[in-house]
């Protein structure tokens, strides 16, 4: 098993800044009570206001699966469907 890590990019289309950071950290504790994940934190981006950036670690790829299955994640996916641009990095350190 690798650690996998996941960095999520949310950009807010004009607008919809505020509905973004709301269930960005909505999802937070429950998302880092979950059995698998090491690391979920929430950034916004300096440069760019309404650019919201979530690094996360799960242990394996498979923790990471079962959590995009979670209500709070589908709730997350609901909330902001169209209203930002998503853009998704999954890593694993090179060896």
């Amino acid at each position: 098993m690798q650690e996998l890590i996941v960095i999520a990019t949310l950009t807010a289309k004009p607008g919809h800044e505020a509905v973004i950071k709301a269930a960005v950290e909505r999802i937070v504790p429950p998302t880092r009570a979950e059995d698998g994940c090491t690391r979920y934190d929430p950034h916004i981006d300096l440069e760019h206001p309404g650019r919201y950036v979530i690094v996360e670690a799960w242990r394996d790829a498979e923790a990471h699966a079962r959590h995009l299955a979670t209500p709070h994640f589908l709730e997350l996916v609901k909330a902001i469907d169209g209203l930002a641009d998503i853009q998704i990095l999954k890593l694993n350190e090179m060896r």
